[in-house]
């Protein structure tokens, strides 16, 4: 796989599209990282730790809806491991006029556009939600 956090994006929009309450993908530190942002901001229900049929660990994720709908609208990748977007504190685009969360790797961990301008830093885009 070459795209991890694209391949994890791509599993949340596709379920939650289908209407499903949880989605399985494979665990890494910086899709839970990903994940934390996501909680934080209110996009998902949350997510646990657990392993596959083979052994191998994987993140629980718990989707959310509102009124039948997902909560999730829009979830795009900005960077791609062939073509890597970092923007300093300045650049970073607010998604829908601060309605959405942009989600940046910066130097202090990953966080979202509102908590890295507040941190004056910048980093590289990954996503952007609404």
């Amino acid at each position: 796989m070459n795209d991890p956090i694209g391949d994890m994006l791509t599993r949340i929009r596709n379920s939650s599209l289908r209407g499903k309450s949880t989605v399985s993908t494979p665990a890494s530190k910086l899709r839970a990282w990903v994940l934390d942002v996501l909680a934080d901001e209110g996009y998902i229900r949350g997510y646990e730790q657990g392993t596959d049929a083979h052994g191998h660990p994987t993140l629980e994720i718990g989707l959310k809806y509102y009124e039948g709908a997902p909560v999730i609208r829009e979830l795009k990748r900005v960077s791609t491991p062939g073509r890597r977007v970092y923007m300093g504190v300045k650049d970073i685009p607010q998604v829908r006029q601060g309605l959405g969360v942009s989600i940046v790797s910066t130097p202090k961990g990953v966080m979202s556009d509102a908590a890295a301008r507040s941190n004056n830093v910048g980093g590289e885009v990954l996503c952007t939600v609404f």
